[in-house]
């Protein structure tokens, strides 16, 4: 059984996940599959974070097939597995009972519609409004991007049990494309492109102050921050993960400038880090920029009118405005364009009445 199973509605966060290894899920020849229990639940539980699986596996709550390669002399039954690194191979067959307190509430209704920018039948681009998370976690459950495009394909692909899914995901303060399959085999396809670098991804931002150069290319290595009392934060750090990002400068203003950033790598939060790097943070960046305890406010629901005047925008300045990828149906490039949002475009228009 997939995922998804059929008999019930896909809005709903699931109570019971039951999930098969197999070497096309993961882009490998069933004789090369080899991967960690915690790893291959990451991959298929995007909405939970590596710690919380794990978790999930030490507490009990994951099953696997004692019949399979690993366990040569088991009966085929489930069996509780406690060993986040445990290894499996092609034909494990695995559950995860989600626990009673973890089970999201079904949302009453999605706010709003998706906005599509390209479609054809194997995928979807969408542009995703700010604000706007793209899955369900922690206290955003209730209208996420992904609830709004099941809504959207309730009859057409979830009743006949095919959910489509997140390709890449983007953080909740950024706006711009994001790239869905409507069935498996798309999304296998098209994450693999991902995963092998082959997708261009173009973003605007608008950072403090205005650089020296037209254009450059920051490649630096980057790794958590320890030192940061933020649990996600990144920095560059030499035994990090080399990351680089090209960036061109659009246009300056009087106190800040439009950049356009290609990123050849996906590190969490790279374009924010390397532009914080140069001297040059996004404004309204509440953990990268001026002070990282905005962040802290943010999350604790403390966060004044003083802080965001200083912040001058309400989110991080981030947009993902270009996307090009192979299309799975006719193996062409596929190149999708999101304009600036308008609350960017606004904030940049202000600036040119200033300039004048």
């Amino acid at each position: 059984m997939g995922l998804f199973p059929t008999d019930r509605d896909l809005n709903r966060p699931p109570e019971r996940v039951e999930l098969d290894v197999t070497g096309s899920s993961l882009g490998l020849r069933p004789a090369d599959v080899h991967i960690r229990l915690d790893a291959f639940l990451s991959k298929h539980l995007s909405w939970r974070s590596r710690s919380s699986i794990q978790r999930l596996i030490k507490d009990g709550w994951v099953l696997v097939d004692a019949s399979t390669p690993d366990h040569p002399t088991g009966t085929g039954d489930l069996v509780e597995e406690n060993r986040p690194g445990r290894r499996l191979l092609h034909g494990t067959r695995i559950v995860v009972v989600i626990p009673p307190e973890n089970r999201l509430p079904v949302p009453e209704e999605t706010s709003g519609d998706v906005d599509v920018l390209f479609e054809d039948e194997d995928s979807l681009a969408v542009d995703k409004p700010p604000l706007l998370p793209v899955h369900p976690s922690g206290r955003h459950v209730n209208d996420t991007l992904i609830q709004r495009i099941h809504t959207r394909y309730q009859e057409t692909h979830l009743e006949h049990g095919i959910a489509p899914r997140l390709c890449h995901r983007l953080d909740r303060e950024t706006s711009g494309i994001v790239l869905v399959a409507k069935n498996p085999e798309a999304h296998r396809r098209l994450a693999t492109q991902f995963e092998n670098r082959k997708v261009e991804k173009e973003y605007l931002a608008i950072v403090e102050g205005t650089p020296t150069e037209e254009k450059g290319r920051i490649d630096l290595p980057i790794g958590p921050a320890h030192a940061s009392e933020v649990r996600l934060k990144m920095t560059v750090s030499i035994d990090g993960q080399p990351c680089r990002t090209d960036w061109r400068l659009v246009r300056s203003y009087e106190d800040c400038s439009l950049l356009s950033c290609r990123i050849h790598t996906g590190r969490q939060h790279q374009i924010r880090v390397h532009l914080s790097a140069i001297g040059h943070p996004i404004v309204g960046d509440k953990l990268y920029g001026p002070d990282e305890r905005f962040f802290c406010r943010q999350a604790e629901g403390t966060l004044t009118q003083d802080d965001l005047e200083e912040l001058r925008l309400p989110r991080h300045a981030l947009h993902s405005h270009r996307l090009v990828f192979t299309s799975s149906i006719t193996d062409e490039p596929v190149e999708v364009v999101s304009p600036l949002a308008p609350d960017l475009r606004q904030h940049l228009s202000q600036r040119e009445l200033l300039d004048v």
